[in-house]
């Protein structure tokens, strides 16, 4: 693997000869925010790794309740996408989702693996579940399990059920057009409030305590990174690769009757994972997108399940 975390090479030399290269790797990331190219990552808590990646346009404050609850028992690293509630550095420009990818995969062997600690646990919402089955597929060593909370090998089945890249990708063109033509329009100053259940954060949330905490995370997030993140999922396609995925995954979907029966979701969601060696699916009733804002207990009884497994 590239590795992105590691520190420079005459400390590391240092620290070999002292105590060996197994502390080496791990001091490459400790505890506090560390900084790559495309994503940085906030680790804290001791005890077995788990890393959470939050999805188009979150930052890691998304995982924040999840966070206080599990930090007393696992070491957690929490990862933020560039651009979205910080600077977008190199994500301004050119696809971004392969590199995140690729960067995310690099950070757990740098920090995780090489220091001889077992594959984390790795759990992702929307894109970030996306992220976290590409890097499955992709470095299958790097992941010891992974939850998927409401995403999909190929989002463009969710809208057309004969949907293809080729066939998603002008409309996934267009629609990132709009959302990069949002950069350098003032931004709003005054603060947050609900948006109401009518508003985009409200097809994300069924609470108003999630749609203004969606509402600010959106206000935050740079639109040219969101843009071009959007057209990334929009015409990635992992059916294919799912025979790759070694690792145990589990599938956590929102289900809320005002939006889609609970058989028209199972539809939607389950089939998709056909080809994967272990897959286990709960649909989460009332909820929209945002299952941990929409149904805390649920959510939290969800993961502890899955990191007791």
């Amino acid at each position: 693997m590239k590795h992105r975390f590691s520190v420079a090479a005459p400390f590391i030399l240092g620290i070999a000869l002292l105590i060996g290269a197994r502390a080496e790797a791990a001091e490459a990331c400790p505890a506090g925010l560390n900084d790559g190219k495309r994503i940085t990552v906030l680790v804290e808590g001791e005890g077995p790794d788990v890393v959470l990646i939050p999805g188009l346009s979150s930052p890691r404050a998304v995982w924040n309740a999840t966070a206080a609850r599990l930090k007393g028992k696992y070491r957690l690293h929490l990862v933020q996408i560039r651009g979205f509630g910080d600077d977008a550095g190199v994500n301004a420009e050119g696809p971004v989702l392969d590199g995140v990818v690729t960067e995310v995969a690099d950070y757990i062997d740098d920090c995780i693996t090489d220091a001889g600690r077992p594959a984390p646990a790795v759990i992702g919402h929307s894109m970030g579940g996306l992220t976290g089955l590409m890097v499955a597929a992709r470095a299958p060593q790097e992941v010891g399990r992974l939850m998927i909370v409401d995403a999909v090998p190929f989002i463009g089945l969710l809208f057309n059920p004969a949907a293809t890249i080729d066939s998603v990708t002008p409309q996934a063109d267009q629609m990132a057009a709009m959302m990069r033509a949002q950069y350098g329009q003032p931004a709003p100053t005054g603060p947050v409030v609900d948006p109401g259940p009518a508003s985009m954060a409200g097809g994300m949330s069924n609470t108003a305590a999630g749609r203004t905490a969606i509402a600010g995370w959106m206000r935050e997030a740079d639109p040219r990174v969101v843009a071009q993140v959007f057209r990334d999922v929009m015409t990635t396609d992992m059916r294919g690769e799912l025979a790759a995925v070694s690792a145990p995954v589990t599938l956590l979907y929102a289900q809320d009757d005002s939006a889609m029966p609970a058989a028209r979701a199972k539809a939607a969601f389950e089939p998709q994972y056909a080809g994967l060696a272990t897959f286990r699916a709960q649909m989460v009733t009332g909820s929209r997108h945002f299952i941990m804002l929409d149904q805390p207990e649920a959510f939290a009884k969800a993961v502890d399940g899955f990191l007791g497994e």
